[in-house]
């Protein structure tokens, strides 16, 4: 390789551009504070991003930043998976090592699919958790590496990137959180049309505040006139200047073409409109070895190696250095600073040199690669070899070798984690299957991976790949790679190719994938495709396939339709999976079957087999089975109750996914641990638990549960803004194509509530009344028992309003009959039977403070403070109601109070306090910051309303507040004021309370409250 030879800058002086300089300087002052800064270039070919980018980098040098470029690859028409990212990690290799190896600690295998060098990549089994977990693992290697200096990551030519690299790039643009990172990207604007890939990223992008985007203009007349004085080192002629920018219009590279042409001819007479035609001209002056070797490197990528081009070439060494001498002088070629190799100096050129090749000079140009290629593999870099070797075969029409050769880069690709890159090969081996013949067909390698499917030889792993194993492996990498439609188009044409024919096996592993995929897209619950699944499969002999479906059948089953049968069906699914030797499927199912068995009742023995599979999959690394353990166990521990445990387990699980990367599944963990602070009456950690799982969350499921926590915690403190606004996104992320009982009880719940606080209990009812047809089966207590209770509470907080009276029976009794279905077969569920049973009777106006006592002996013991604060409170109101007891009321009254404070539950607060200032009881005991002591006669400061006049409107403890200030004739500011409450606020409760009582202004309202003589200063 020459590495002495100089070559002149075509253009020393850097002209213009100094306001996309300046944005482009101000990235590196905010992520020297630590902000992450994310910033697109684009503009036409020529137009002068790499120049501007080589001055930022200048800059960014004496700022002492550490740089790393990377540009992507392209061969022909592809592009190589994740090459932009691996010449930018070697850049960071050679500037920081020892900083590198230390970032790298622990994960060089799972990086090595980005980085070869770093040793071989980990034989993890492949599931569509391996992306998340490489891009996770790839972002936090990049803030650590940037945590004490600012690296500056430049990737260029993103419209030659793969769909990995896209997809890395995003993901890092979304992700990046902290750190003194700055990562740029470069695109041609002008090659990026309607259809081209890159474009849905850059509007994705455009839509994110943290990504900024330039794009770079043409040069006026004025800038081209300097840009022609730094080439030309004089003061250019006017007439000069005005000629090449009318041919150029302004793009700096045809201005730097065109002024190299005139000081070669010493005028610009004769000089050619066309770009690509001066471009050739160029060539077309060099020596003949240096054309041929131009031709050559135009065909043979973006940057090809020297001894590579040598053993294309055929020329001696020392023809070979002469032309090369003679292209790197005249600024056509420029050494590659990553590789031993050489490049075009501007991709332009090389499209225009490649262009003008014939059909013929093409072809025989890629089969010379190819054959170069396989006789000497190691003249590229083992992570380029398969790919480049299937993209040479494949442009040179050669069938015959390109079809093996696509299939072993399809397999590379599939070991990075590339899938959509892999989904390109197997589609583009699906192109060829016919064209070649059927001994050829005969030698292919084996079926690679696609889950349990069985390969269609005899013995797997031995017999070689048929067309239908090529579908499969299509399958499975489309939905990997995240092209779920193309993954369903796949399947269902695999299932026509099958229709008739006696392969069962097969037919019900294309269902299986298809019930995945119509849930994965919201297209229904994939039951029946689950259910054509079961039927091919039954009556057949134990199988891997066989113990999917039922695998499957169960997993569905404990999330749709939990019962007996659904356990049955993990119980054949784990014996199956024995008998094949499966142990992935037998742990997942085992998995599937604890959880249905605490449903059943038998916690022990449930809880026994979830840990029992946790740490067998921890000992083999599967990595999906660890996931799911780590978000199926603490829910399992929430649902029977034993909320500290669940936390803890909890904690487990967000170790052992952040430690593997799985942010999604993190996410899950995080959003059930925030479940089971709120029941421990930790809300502010359930708050925490729930604001770290939203940045993780990826899918729209895993985003309607954070929702759902978010809700849960601004019902119960009044933040009913705040709710309305987390139950719109829970129904926008999760809608009803998917209708599994966790997903669809709690929104009901949470809608009902809000319902009733605005005062729409017909709405509340119907809402209820439709999940109540939906059904509320065994194994839903979790959801449906807090379901119950708060529908058994919202009629009993409207009794006595005379206009929800005449359904109030019917509405009582869809409860008691679902109430009875449940099975109460652990203390937190019974615990709340005996709640509803409860609530049951203060709607019907028979609660006794029995009922209460039973209520709070049941959760004495749970750590279920809120439940309890709320037991108490109706405990003490019973009392005042049946003996007017005020001794054991305020006791208990002072005790919710505390809690009902200490949580932030201020609805419950102020029922708390109205019922105390009806029973002239006060909430601070003796001893107490700010007591005077007890004083069971003292009166209360403010006015107070009549208990059971009152009631009767169902009117809440802040609309009652209002009214008595409506009735004192305040405006909606003097009772904002008065309130602390905004007067839109103000308005908002104003016309509630109008609708409640069935008036029609603000005078009816205080008249009505005067007649009744509904509010009275004690």
């Amino acid at each position: 390789m020459l590495s002495d030879v100089e070559t002149n800058t075509v253009s020393p002086v850097f002209v213009g551009r100094a306001g996309e300089l300046a944005a482009l300087t101000d990235t590196l002052a905010r992520a020297a504070a630590g902000e992450p800064q994310a910033l697109l270039l684009g503009g036409e070919a020529g137009v002068g991003k790499t120049r501007l980018i080589e001055e930022f980098i200048t800059v960014a040098c004496r700022r002492e930043a550490v740089v790393a470029v990377g540009g992507c690859v392209e061969i022909g028409a592809d592009g190589l998976p994740y090459a932009p990212f691996a010449t930018a990690l070697r850049a960071l290799r050679r500037a920081l090592p020892e900083e590198l190896t230390e970032a790298l600690a622990g994960q060089e295998g799972e990086l090595a699919r980005l980085l070869p060098e770093l040793g071989e990549a980990d034989r993890s089994p492949n599931d569509e958790h391996g992306t998340a977990r490489l891009f996770e693992l790839a972002a936090r290697l990049l803030e650590r590496i940037s945590a004490t200096r600012t690296v500056v990551l430049v990737l260029e030519d993103l419209h030659w990137a793969d769909a990995s690299t896209r997809h890395l790039l995003a993901y890092l643009f979304r992700t990046l959180r902290s750190g003194r990172l700055v990562v740029i990207g470069t695109y041609r604007a002008d090659d990026v049309h309607r259809r081209h890939p890159l474009r849905p990223l850059i509007a994705e992008l455009d839509r994110l505040r943290t990504v900024r985007r330039i794009e770079l203009d043409r040069f006026s007349r004025a800038e081209v006139g300097r840009q022609l004085t730094g080439i030309l080192a004089t003061v250019p002629d006017a007439a000069l200047v005005d000629d090449i920018f009318d041919r150029s219009d302004g793009n700096a590279f045809f201005v730097e073409e065109l002024a190299c042409t005139v000081e070669s001819c010493g005028d610009s007479s004769g000089l050619s409109d066309s770009l690509r035609d001066l471009l050739l001209v160029r060539v077309e002056a060099l020596p003949e070895d240096a054309q041929r070797i131009a031709r050559i490197i135009a065909e043979g990528g973006s940057t090809v190696e020297h001894p590579l081009l040598a053993a294309v070439a055929g020329l001696s060494e020392d023809d070979l250095d002469a032309g090369l001498r003679a292209a790197v002088g005249a600024n056509l070629l420029l050494p590659s600073l990553d590789t031993d190799g050489y490049r075009f100096r501007h991709s332009l050129v090389r499209e225009a040199v490649s262009d003008d090749l014939l059909p013929g000079e093409r072809t025989r140009l890629n089969r010379r690669y190819a054959e170069a290629l396989e006789n000497d593999p190691w003249l590229v870099r083992t992570d380029e070899r398969a790919a480049r070797l299937a993209s040479y075969w494949y442009a040179a029409h050669d069938a015959v070798k390109a079809l093996p050769a696509v299939l072993q880069a399809a397999v590379e690709a599939r070991r990075r984690y590339a899938y959509s890159e892999q989904l390109r090969l197997l589609e583009r081996a699906m192109e060829l299957w016919d064209d070649v013949p059927d001994a050829v067909r005969a030698t292919l390698r084996p079926l690679d991976h696609a889950e349990a499917y069985p390969g269609c030889g005899c013995e797997p792993g031995a017999n070689p790949l048929r067309y239908l194993d090529l579908m499969a492996e299509a399958t499975v990498a489309a939905r990997f790679g995240g092209d779920r439609e193309r993954s369903l188009a796949i399947a269902k044409k695999a299932l026509r190719i099958l229709d008739g024919d006696r392969d069962p096996l097969r037919a019900a592993w294309f269902w299986v994938q298809r019930s995945l995929l119509m849930q994965s897209l919201s297209r229904g619950d994939g039951w029946q495709e689950l259910a054509t699944a079961e039927d091919l499969v039954r009556g057949l002999q134990p199988s891997a396939v066989h113990a999917d479906v039922l695998a499957s059948v169960a997993s569905w089953g404990a999330l749709h339709r939990p019962g007996p049968e659904t356990l049955v069906a993990a119980d054949r699914a784990v014996e199956y999976a024995r008998l094949v030797g499966e142990e992935s499927i037998e742990l997942h199912a085992r998995l599937t079957r604890g959880w249905l068995t605490i449903d059943a009742g038998d916690v022990e023995e449930g809880l026994a087999e979830m840990y029992a599979v946790r740490e067998r999959s921890e000992e083999l690394h599967l990595v999906g089975v660890m996931s799911r353990a780590a978000i199926n166990l603490p829910s399992s521990l929430e649902s029977t109750g034993r909320s500290l445990e669940a936390v803890a387990a909890a904690d487990h699980g967000i170790e052992i996914c952040h430690g593997h990367g799985l942010p999604e599944s993190e996410a899950w963990v995080r959003a059930n641990q925030a479940q089971s602070y709120f029941s421990l009456g930790h809300w502010d950690e359930s708050r925490a638990a729930a604001d770290a799982a939203a940045p993780l969350a990826r899918s729209r499921k895993s985003n309607g549960l954070v929702a759902a926590r978010r809700a849960d915690l601004a019902l119960a403190r009044g933040d009913f803004e705040e709710a309305a606004e987390q139950l719109a996104l829970n129904r926008r992320h999760l809608g009803l194509h998917d209708p599994q009982p966790q997903h669809l009880i709690c929104p009901v719940r949470h809608a009902m509530g809000l319902a009733a606080q605005q005062g729409r209990l017909p709405e509340a009812r119907a809402m209820f009344e439709a999940q109540s047809d939906t059904g509320l089966p065994p194994g839903t207590q979790q959801y449906a028992l807090p379901l119950l209770h708060a529908a058994a509470a919202i009629e009993a907080d409207a009794r006595g309003l005379p206009a929800t009276d005449p359904g109030r029976p019917a509405i009582l009794e869809r409860i008691r009959g679902h109430l009875k279905r449940l099975p109460m077969l652990v203390p937190v569920w019974a615990a709340y039977g005996v709640l509803i049973e409860a609530e049951l009777a203060r709607a019907e106006g028979a609660d006794t403070p029995d009922h209460w006592c039973r209520a709070a002996t049941a959760f004495a013991p749970l750590q279920r403070p809120y439940e309890l604060a709320q037991i108490r409170h109706r405990w003490a109101e019973a009392i005042l109601a049946a003996s007017g007891d005020r001794t054991p009321a305020a006791g208990l009254l002072r005790e919710a109070h505390a809690v009902a404070l200490r949580l932030g539950a201020l609805p419950l607060v102020e029922s708390i306090e109205l019922l105390a200032g009806r029973g002239r009881i006060t909430l601070v005991g003796p001893g107490s910051p700010g007591g005077a002591g007890e004083d069971e006669g003292a009166q209360p400061a403010e006015p107070v309303p009549t208990v059971d006049a009152i009631e009767s409107f169902g009117l809440t403890s802040r609309e009652q507040e209002v009214h008595r200030l409506v009735a004192a004739g305040y405006t909606n500011r003097r009772i904002a004021e008065e309130l602390y409450i905004s007067p839109k606020t103000a308005s908002v409760h104003v016309s509630n309370i109008l609708a409640k009582l069935s008036v029609s202004s603000r005078g009816e309202a205080a008249a009505l409250a005067h007649r009744f003589r509904l509010y009275s200063v004690g």
